[in-house]
């Protein structure tokens, strides 16, 4: 029999954090608006608590424009709502062209009803090749209420 010995599994970092993009390096992120205590960045960083939370109501668009083009794998999001009751919608699509065109991921509406229903977690797994551009833009509110958009965490491998 062959054998041979291997390192122990480091138990530093926690193994779901492991595989994740580095957005902060990897990408640039475009975003309509934020508040100064929730900035975008918050919801893109591994390990940050806050998320992120629009400073204006409406339609928000949070854009991820890659330095080069990314093969992506698995898409994570979190939404979390913990004030206001509402139903939400959100659009996740692509782009291998820069921008000019984008492909569909998924459009989905989710009802928040705290404090029962505050939070909505979402894994896609996908097969997409030369990404160039991801969007994610959320309607806060599908009855034209003054709630606004907000992403407690956005991940990618």
């Amino acid at each position: 029999m062959r054998k041979r010995p291997i390192a122990p599994i480091q138990q530093d970092a926690p193994l779901s954090d492991q595989g994740w993009l580095d957005l902060d390096s990897a990408a640039v992120v475009e975003v309509t608006s934020e508040q100064k205590e929730y900035p975008v960045e918050s919801a893109l960083i591994a390990g940050e608590m806050r998320g992120w939370r629009a400073s204006d109501s409406g339609a928000q668009t949070i854009r991820l424009v890659f330095d080069k083009r990314q093969r992506l794998t698995r898409i994570s999001l979190a939404f979390e709502e913990t004030e206001t009751e509402r139903t939400q919608e959100f659009v996740l699509r692509w782009s291998s062209d820069g921008g000019r065109t984008f492909r569909e991921i998924v459009r989905q509406q989710w009802n928040f009803s705290p404090p029962t229903t505050t939070r909505e977690v979402e894994e896609y797994q996908v097969e997409l090749s030369n990404v160039t551009v991801l969007e994610l833009v959320i309607v806060p509110d599908k009855s034209q209420g003054s709630a606004r958009a907000s992403l407690k965490s956005l991940r990618l491998s």
